[in-house]
């Protein structure tokens, strides 16, 4: 499929052809759902503790008299009755993180990019590279794009330094280097520039070919 790539100008400089195996595949919006639930579980640091019985300082000696005194009997003040005591089926330490195949990963990636260019948000630009680090430039640029959001995803070789500048002050920006690209960015950001050298190394990445027709059928078996 081919696509125009655009200046930061938004002025046609040409097109390129994207391989349809990566931005033009059947869209599986559970597997996406899948994915951004993976990514949030890992990021989560899951150091919630509460003390149980045995983690409470303080000594087992009864606190009051077993008869007489009209209370309930009690061994010692550590149970969740009383105050200063422990929690009841408190949160404890626990890791929120799960497994997820690499064939998910890609095919979920994969998804993600072809959503965005069915909805005509993927935007292929020619080169980051810009000559002023001025953000009131790049800004009245960018303008042109309409966008509410924009992620910038570019080579391994680097983002341009003025570029990296400029856009520092400009809000609802992100860069992303493409090694980093993950389906929470594309999915939370409205439009997503892609640098034009990066195409094939995106491609290159996600090129594994998948066996849709198998992959499906082993989602069935296991449902």
């Amino acid at each position: 499929m081919k696509l125009s790539v655009l200046s930061l100008k938004n002025k046609s400089v040409g097109d390129i052809d994207l391989d349809s195996n990566i931005f033009g595949i059947k869209i599986f919006p559970d597997l996406i759902h899948q994915y951004i639930r993976y990514q949030n579980a890992k990021s989560r640091q899951g150091s919630h503790k509460t003390k149980n019985r045995s983690e409470v300082s303080g000594r087992s000696k009864k606190p009051f008299s077993q008869k007489g005194t009209g209370n309930a009997r009690q061994g010692s003040n550590k149970p969740p009755n009383f105050r200063g005591g422990a929690v009841s089926m408190g949160p404890q330490n626990r890791d929120y993180s799960f497994s997820l195949n690499k064939k998910e990963k890609k095919l979920a990636l994969k998804s993600a990019l072809s959503s965005k260019l069915v909805d005509e948000k993927v935007v292929i630009i020619d080169t980051f590279e810009i000559k002023s680090f001025k953000t009131k430039e790049l800004h009245s640029d960018l303008k042109q794009f309409d966008y509410k959001s924009a992620l910038f995803i570019h080579s391994e070789s680097g983002i341009d330094k003025n570029f990296k500048l400029a856009s520092a002050n400009i809000p609802k920006i992100s860069i992303l280097n493409q090694k980093g690209m993950n389906v929470k960015d594309l999915i939370s950001y409205d439009k997503i520039f892609i640098e034009q050298k990066s195409i094939n190394e995106i491609t290159k990445r996600l090129s594994w070919k998948i066996n849709l027709n198998s992959f499906l059928s082993i989602k069935l078996m296991k449902l």
